[in-house]
């Protein structure tokens, strides 16, 4: 049993060690720092948005214990991600898990660098489930909970698996009081249009709704139970340039039902931008179908 243990310890260690050259240590608030996850061995470094307070004199600290400029390439609040671009080279980026590969009862460890030196925590993954939005609306690939505890300045730092892969990036933002991750696929998404774009492109059409149950004629007509009531629109927004009036209920976005909010949003995406969709309204006690240009969220 000693030597099942001693072994079992030693992996851990080795696992941390062999993480640690892709850890940095992320200085963009006013007191204590975060972690930041090497994305690409150029200095592109990857952190939680909430621990980049300041936009300028960002600073990050290497494994070898330097410290080097960095600068905001962009970032994204709803899915907690933001983007840095270090004065560094040949850094050490780490791999990283596909969500298939996630299971409730894996072992994983919090990786940080608040300070010179790397620090680590341990647990389980305790939950895995579907893609879900934040309270922001950002839209997150794949549900994953932990057990572990969050010290302070972990948020940024990545949590590992077993194989010392990267299955997704810490934040105490998205939901207090839960450990979460951002897993890899939202991190490959967000950070490739941060990358490319400086920004995240989301659709927009200037309005408000609340969700209405549908008659039962309309249900029966089309399949669907519920819609979204539209009670107000934004002057000369997408919206009321594409003929969405007070009073429409919007049932479909491009083919797709929308019954409650998020519906709406996850049809809102960035492809859209710039495009007529077809988006299908119960208006006066009629079925009908509209163009609208999809316009970009300010």
């Amino acid at each position: 049993m000693t030597n099942i243990l001693t072994d079992f310890s030693n992996a851990l260690a080795q696992t941390v060690a062999a993480t640690a050259p892709g850890v940095v240590r992320v200085e963009a608030r006013r007191r204590l720092p975060a972690t930041g996850i090497v994305w690409s061995s150029d200095g592109v470094i990857i952190t939680a948005n909430h621990v980049v307070r300041q936009d300028s004199g960002i600073s990050v600290g290497l494994a070898d214990g330097t410290a080097v400029a960095a600068t905001l390439i962009g970032r994204d609040p709803t899915t907690d991600l933001a983007v840095l671009q270090a004065d560094a080279s040949d850094l050490t980026a780490l791999p990283q898990t596909a969500a298939a590969d996630n299971s409730v009862g894996q072992f994983v460890l919090a990786i940080g660098r608040p300070g010179r030196s790397v620090q680590a925590t341990f647990g389980i993954i305790s939950a895995v489930g579907s893609s879900w939005r934040t309270g922001m609306g950002g839209l997150i690939d794949q549900y994953v909970q932990t057990d572990v505890l969050m010290y302070p300045g972990f948020s940024g730092g990545p949590l590992i698996n077993a194989q010392g892969q990267v299955v997704g990036l810490n934040s105490s933002a998205l939901m207090p009081g839960v450990s979460l991750a951002i897993p890899a696929a939202t991190l490959q998404r967000i950070v490739t249009s941060l990358l490319t774009h400086g920004r995240i492109k989301r659709g927009y059409l200037g309005i408000n709704t609340q969700r209405v149950h549908l008659p039962d004629a309309i249900r029966a007509e089309i399949g669907q139970k519920a819609g979204l009531l539209i009670v107000s629109v934004e002057a000369d927004s997408p919206a009321e340039q594409g003929g969405l009036t007070l009073g429409d209920t919007i049932l479909r976005v491009a083919d797709q039902p929308v019954s409650k909010h998020d519906d709406l949003l996850a049809q809102l995406s960035g492809d859209r931008v710039g495009e007529k969709t077809p988006i299908q309204i119960l208006r006066g006690g009629q079925v009908q179908t509209i163009a609208v240009t999809i316009g970009e969220r300010p």
